[in-house]
Order: structure tokens, then sequence, then C-alpha cells
């Protein structure tokens, strides 16, 4: 491991590498790093991956979906912005809340240290101080890790006021450590429909903007529609003081999983490894990620997966980032079963007309995904009553489990004043009702990381499907709710023909429910989220399960 003292890989020190972005935003700095860090770990080095949000907000939980996109969450409970999914995926490791921060989450533990007295009294300013808090925190999680590697995202685009403290730690660092920190740009090359040439002065314009801060690139990853060519790396490299080996090209491609073999084709490691100074007698070990990467391209046999959020639309465009990582999930586990999945977003709220419902015959499997508030509950009701009545397989995740208890409740129970906590507290019958930890944070409006967050353990029956599909009884899932089964109508639900086949240890919390494969060929809810342990070099064993009935039951 690289530390303060000599390290095997050829470091003797901890490196850093700071991605930045260019142009615009959505560029591609989270699947940057998340390459850089798959890239550099293939060689041996033990890497670790951080992200900086240049929001007030402490963290990404009381984000809006539609504006933000998924929230993404630890195993330690930390709610953080859904490139932390990806660092998780493509590492293939758990990461620590160590790894995640926002510009409140900063000013919030400066305030705090000096509510304290933990600056002795002196005056704390915004520089030098909110700065060295970031730096402290970066060295804090590489510390952890005992990482050779610590990557850095910096989230938003250089010359937006928001992130100017970010890149001024990394100003400080690289003036402290000049051998041990490198800076990536991921910037943008557009190639104009009316002019067909691709256009590098947006590019040279942002690492200008880089450099008044004081931060000079030493790789530029070059996105555009097409590959870079010779000629407009030369360009770059002119002006952009690089060298024109450390432009790396990066076009457009059908799957992100194409890209860090693109940067290999680059040698965007080898390269990195020449600017800090690592031994790169290793060669890359990637053929577990291509043999990965070949069969998502190798299937013919589709199975068609409907997931109905309430999330997707946003004025003209369709968001299927707010459920990044179900539908990366569903990917994984048609993979690695030798199937083409192909994903169909569908509104909630359009299935409220109940004339819609018969679109969903066309789909071998229906999921429903977690989510808050009334909008599009009426349409997922009337999805889950179709769907177990039509037989066509059912996967609930959290919310998707609640009102698949409370469709049951509803339509087989006949409690037809059935409803959740969430959306009727005087309903006659709350199936669903707030947790009791729950209730008096609601009241007092302490709603910022205060839901059942991170891992929890739960034990399955033997038997069981869910049991089944994980070859085990015991599992530790992560979390993310404040609403749960009401225990009051579990008796008369299961004597109904649902089971309950997961609970908390103790027995009080219901984490799966089920119909035995008898009565229905999938139709299963869980109330935590088995999506953010997904990972590409290993599905989860609930999505495969799901997968493989759909499939089955198409044929």
């Amino acid at each position: 491991m690289a530390t303060s003292k000599k390290a095997s890989k050829g470091t003797t020190t901890p490196k850093y590498i700071f991605v930045v972005g260019g142009v615009m935003s959505g560029v591609g700095k989270g699947v940057t790093t998340s390459s850089i860090a798959l890239l550099l770990g293939s060689r041996g080095l033990n890497v670790t991956a951080l992200k900086i949000d240049p929001y007030i907000n402490v963290d990404a939980g009381t984000m809006n979906p539609t504006e933000h996109g998924e929230t993404f969450v630890l195993k330690d409970g930390l709610e953080t912005d859904q490139d932390m999914g990806n660092y998780e995926r493509f590492l293939n490791k758990d990461l620590p809340a160590l790894n995640y921060m926002t510009t409140g989450s900063v000013y919030l533990s400066v305030i705090q240290k000096e509510r304290n007295l933990e600056y002795g009294g002196r005056n704390v300013e915004v520089v030098p101080d909110i700065p060295h808090e970031v730096i402290s925190r970066i060295k804090k999680a590489q510390q952890a890790a005992q990482a050779d590697v610590a990557l850095i995202e910096i989230g938003g685009t250089v010359g937006e006021y928001q992130n100017v403290l970010f890149l001024e730690a990394v100003r400080m660092m690289k003036t402290q450590h000049p051998d041990d920190v490198a800076v990536v740009m991921v910037s943008y090359l557009p190639v104009p429909g009316s002019i067909g040439e691709m256009k590098t002065k947006p590019t040279q314009t942002a690492v200008r903007t880089l450099n008044s801060a004081g931060v000079f690139a030493d790789i530029i990853i070059a996105r555009s529609p097409a590959a870079v060519d010779q000629k407009r790396k030369e360009k770059i490299a002119t002006f952009c003081n690089v060298r024109a080996e450390n432009v790396i090209s990066a076009p457009d491609v059908g799957s992100i999983y194409d890209i860090p073999l693109n940067y290999e084709n680059d040698k965007l490691s080898e390269r990195l490894c020449q600017v800090l100074g690592i031994s790169t007698q290793k060669a890359p070990d990637l053929a577990a990620w291509k043999k990965f990467v070949a069969r998502s391209k190798s299937n013919n046999d589709v199975v068609k997966i409907a997931v109905v959020g309430k999330y997707f639309n946003s004025g003209d465009f369709v968001l299927s980032d707010v459920y990044i990582s179900v539908l990366e999930a569903i990917k994984y586990s048609a993979y690695s079963l030798n199937l083409k999945p192909e994903i169909t977003y569908l509104g909630a709220q359009a299935f409220a007309d109940k004339d819609k419902l018969k679109e969903l015959k066309k789909y071998d499997g229906v999921l429903v995904p977690g989510g808050f508030g009334k909008t599009g509950i009426d349409g997922k009701l009337n999805v889950i009553e179709y769907v177990r009545k039509q037989k066509i397989p059912y996967f609930g995740i959290c919310y998707g489990m609640q009102l698949m208890v409370l469709e049951y409740a509803k339509n087989v129970l006949k409690l037809k004043n059935a409803s959740t906590e969430e959306i009727d507290a005087k309903a006659e019958h709350l199936v669903v009702g707030v947790m009791a930890e729950q209730r008096e944070k609601i009241a007092k409006k302490e709603m910022g990381g205060t839901m059942r967050l991170g891992q929890y353990e739960a034990v399955l029956k033997k038997g069981s499907l869910a049991a089944k599909a994980y070859k085990s009884t015991q599992i530790i899932e992560r979390h993310r709710h404040r609403y749960e089964v009401n225990n009051a109508y579990v008796a008369d639900l299961e004597k109904a023909g649902m089971t309950f086949s997961g609970t908390s240890p103790n027995g009080d919390l219901m984490e799966i429910a089920e119909l035995p494969t008898t009565t229905h060929p999938f139709f299963l809810g869980v109330q935590f989220h088995p999506e953010l342990q997904a990972r590409p070099l290993a599905p989860h064993p609930l999505f495969t399960a799901f997968v493989r009935a759909a499939y089955e039951s198409k044929k």
C-alpha cells in the first residue's frame, strides 16, 4: 500500500488525481473518474475515489431526483450523489462516508470547529480554512483506505463560482506535493452541424479558466461525438500546455463500460503513472472487465422489462438518471444470463387510466422502484394489480413493496379504505405506517439524514423465493425509508396468501414480501434497495432471479 513509508507499487507517498470538467456540465467527469480508478486498480494499485459536490446541501438526501438524479446511499448511511454509485460499481468495492463531501458539509464542519474553539480563538476565514478542511478530508479518506491513489472528482464546471474554493484546495495540494498530484480535465470538443469541423476553442478557453485559478491540467480527456485526430491533439497541446500524448480521445460510445477500454487504447493509465512517478512494470489486467463488456454485446435473446416510475418526466425530456442504479442492476443480471435487456421507462401517472394497462402485456417483467409522495400512486397501484392478476413477473423496491402490500390489502383483503400513512394519515386502515423512531423526527421536521439509512441485516425464511435467490437465510442490504408495513395487518395478509419472507433479526420490520411461486411466477417486493449493491462483475441475486423469471415467463 502507498503510505508515507516505501510501498511495493513503486510509490513512496500517496498519489492524488483531481478530475475537473470544462465547457459544460454532464461531460462525463464521473465515469472518467470511475474508469481511471478501474484502470489503475487493474495495475495492482489500491485505489479509492471521492466526490466533491458544490452544493450548500449537507448531503444529497433532500434533493429532488428530477433536479439532481438518483440519491445513492453508502453502506454507512450517507446519502450521496449518484457518481458514488459509479465509483463503487467500477471499483467493485464499498466506499465510506469519508469519500463524499459538499460545500454545505465542509462549511458546517468549519463552523462547528470554530464553535468548539478548535481554531484557538483566531479569525476563521473562507481562505485558507475552507480549502484546508477540504484537503484534510481528502487525506483522511486516503489514509482510511490506505490507498496508493486517491481520485477526487470536483463537481460542476471550471469557471463557476461554486467550485472556486475546491480548485484552491487543488492548487494548495499541488504546491505542497508537486510530484504527487495530477489534474485531469474532461472537456468537450463540439462538432457544429453547420460547420462539420471539430472545434478546440471551447476547450482552450476552459483550460485558461482553470489556469486562472492557479491549476494546470496534466491530462486532457477530449470528449467529442467522434474520435479526436492527431491534428486536434497537437493543437490542444500547443494552446493548453500539455503534451500531445496526454490528450486522450474520448468519443461517444454505446456503453459507459466501453470507456475504460477506450481510454486504455490511448494508454491513459500509463500516462498518469508517468506524471505521478508510479512504476508501470505491472500491465493492466482487464480480462474480467473485457469479458463483461463482450457479454453485454453478444446476446441476441431479448428480455423486455418495464420500469414504472414517477420521476421519469421532466418537461419534454425523460430522466433515466433518477433510477440509474436500478437500470444498471437489470443490465448486469441480464448479461449474466446471456440475455439482452430492453428496458422501457413508463411514467406511473399515465396508468391512472386503467384502459392503458393492457400496454403492459408486451413486457416480460415489470419493476416499480422507490419513491416518495402521492404523485403517480394511483397508476402504480393499478399497475401492480394488473401484473398480479395477469401473472406478469413483478419486482417492487422500497415504495414498490409498500404499494404491493397496499394493493393486496385493498383488492384481496377487501380493505377499501386502506392506505399508507405517507398519503392519508387519517385512513381507516393504515397498512403502511411511519416507523416508531421516525414519528418524532417528522413532527420536528428533522428531515435531513434522519431516515433509516445504510446497511441492516435481515433474516429470510427457508425455502422462500428470496432465500433461494440469495442462497442464504441471512443478508445485509442498504435502506432508505421512513415507512414500514404495519405489523397489525401482517397476520391477515399472510392468511390471504402473501408471505413476509424477510424480516429484521428481531422480527419487528417486514423486509421482503412475496407470493408463492405456485400462484405467481415472480411477485416480490423488498423494503431495502438491492440495486445499490449490484455490480457489473457481481450482479445482485434478486435482480437475477427477477430477470430469469421474466424471461422464463415469456417463453
